[in-house]
Order: C-alpha cells, then structure tokens, then sequence
C-alpha cells in the first residue's frame, strides 16, 4: 500500500481508516502490509501517538 509522504495527510488518511475500518493500529498495519513501528515513529515527528482506546492518533 502506498501511504502519503506528508505526515499530517498521513495522520488524517489512517485515523479515516481506523475509524472507519479497522479495530485497531495491528490489523490496519498488518492488513495494509506497513510497519507498524515506522507509521508510528512518522507520526510522533508530528508529535501525534496511537491511543489504543480511541483507536486513534491523538
């Protein structure tokens, strides 16, 4: 899957599909084939962290 380069479209693109599709960060990246570990650390540049009972990025 090709994730967008910028981060804050990033950061909207996935917590869309969190919302809407998956039930948590594991499936959407195990589904998707993405690292997990690298989404993450991309979204902390923008200072955003998974929160696992809103199963967003906050």
């Amino acid at each position: 899957m090709l994730l967008p380069k910028d981060p804050v479209i990033l950061l909207s693109y996935v917590n869309t599909q969190l919302r809407d599709f998956y039930e948590n960060l594991e499936d959407f990246c195990k589904t998707n084939g993405i690292n997990q570990e690298d989404l993450e650390n991309t979204l902390k540049s923008i200072n955003y962290s998974y929160d696992i009972q809103n199963n967003q990025f906050k």
